[in-house]
């Protein structure tokens, strides 16, 4: 399960990412709200992970999923540029996030 809470964090962690640029420097009450309710329910998922889970683990995962998630989104929703080194940049992010789900105990 905490795997389940694991990932669950760190897409809500994607959703206040990208949620932050809708708040216009929270200038912008619905958009302020929707991204401060995904950062506490992102914190508190990732909290309920790391009872079970090692902390290092936890913790660069949940960083991974929402640094990958925020720069796919941003390629397709503000046009941030798709290029080659960025691209591979992400993928070596995405290894590691798999290398450090696989040597987890």
């Amino acid at each position: 399960m905490a795997w389940i809470y694991l990932l669950l964090a760190g897409l809500f962690e994607v959703v206040w990412a990208i949620g932050l640029k809708y708040t216009e420097g929270f200038t912008r009450l619905w958009p302020t709200v929707g991204t401060l309710a995904a950062m506490a329910v992102s914190i508190v998922l990732l909290a309920m992970a790391v009872k079970t889970l090692p902390i290092g683990t936890a913790y660069a995962i949940w960083t991974g999923i929402g640094a990958v998630g925020a720069v796919v989104l941003g390629i397709m929703l503000f046009g941030d540029p798709a290029t080659l080194p960025r691209l591979l940049c992400v993928a070596l992010i995405v290894v590691g996030i798999v290398g450090l789900k696989l040597t987890a105990s």
